[in-house]
């Protein structure tokens, strides 16, 4: 299943000081997802579609009329990603995973939207071994910022449905000078698919439910003449420690902190090229206390320092 991880005191002043006029998201991996993201996730700007080699007659203009715009737009994109990482811990066994997702905007505000993935390792999924985040929201401006709330469902098809969840979100976006910032919070009430299963400790307790609570921050500065946007993620955390349904969990280790440094690059409209430097805090220690599954095939713990590279095609 996902994991979904997120001192409360310094987390919630570390949103405060991304906020300042802004929050962006995955989810353009969803959007994201996501996803979201406001998943570690590599995410995308929307893009025009290419210009056509010969452009089509505008029939309405050449008969003098003024053709209507439409107002529904449909984006989406599809990623190859060397590892999908979550707020900073893997997915995919630290392998490779496919993931694509599309959104349908209205332009009152309204969005809903889809993302997926594959999934491997950490736990037992079942099914197709796959992600499927059904997504729901909606925009407006705030000041010269925009605000974007909304919920995001977590499911596992035809795999180990007491590890779907819902979470809600809300992130403040806005730019100072050259640089774009987003806030975001993400809040999943009391579930089972975040109960305290399986815990590190003395007591098992299969029928309770738990919450889950991740704030974060983004930065991100596009480097002028170059079509190079240099990005910044950092996360928190809070939510019950140990072992959930089938052996996964949203915060394994109860709290952490997760970041990101990165690049975007976009040699042509349309593609993406990503890397970015992703890690959590979690120790050793703490890792080992929920191993099996918090660790690889080869042993390695899911939430150790890696370079994550990935391309993305968008519509």
């Amino acid at each position: 299943m996902s994991i979904r991880f997120a001192s409360a005191a310094s987390a919630v002043a570390l949103a405060a000081c991304f906020a300042t006029p802004a929050f962006a998201g995955e989810a353009a991996a969803a959007t994201t997802g996501a996803a979201a993201d406001t998943e570690t996730e590599i995410t995308v700007a929307d893009t025009a579609a290419l210009t056509p080699a010969i452009a089509p007659i505008a029939t309405a203009d050449a008969m003098g009329q003024e053709e209507d715009s439409s107002p529904i737009t449909i984006s989406g994109a599809a990623t190859l990603t060397s590892d999908y990482r979550f707020r900073g811990v893997s997915q995919s066994d630290e392998g490779m995973a496919v993931q694509g997702g599309i959104t349908i905007s209205h332009e009152s505000g309204f969005y809903v939207g889809a993302w997926g993935s594959n999934l491997a390792g950490w736990g037992t999924f079942g099914g197709a071994n796959m992600e499927l985040d059904l997504i729901a929201g909606f925009k407006l401006p705030v000041g010269e910022g925009t605000l974007d709330a909304g919920l995001t469902w977590y499911m596992y098809p035809s795999g180990a449905s007491n590890t779907d969840f819902a979470e809600l979100y809300a992130k403040l976006s806005g730019t100072v000078g050259p640089i774009g910032l987003t806030a975001t919070v993400a809040y999943a009430p009391s579930q089972e698919a975040l109960g305290n299963w399986d815990p590190v400790g003395p007591t098992v307790d299969p029928g309770d439910k738990e919450d889950n609570l991740y704030l974060a921050g983004d930065a991100t500065y596009a480097v002028e003449g170059a079509p190079i946007t240099l990005k910044a993620h950092i996360g928190y955390s809070d939510g019950n420690p140990g072992l959930g349904p089938n052996g996964t969990s949203v915060a394994p280790t109860g709290t952490y902190f997760d970041w990101s440094l990165g690049a975007d690059v976009v040699p042509i409209s349309g593609l993406t090229l990503s890397v970015a430097y992703v890690d959590t805090d979690i120790s050793e220690a703490e890792a080992n206390l929920i191993r099996p599954n918090f660790a690889t095939l080869d042993g390695d713990s899911i939430s150790d320092a890696t370079v994550v590279f990935s391309i993305t095609a968008s519509f």
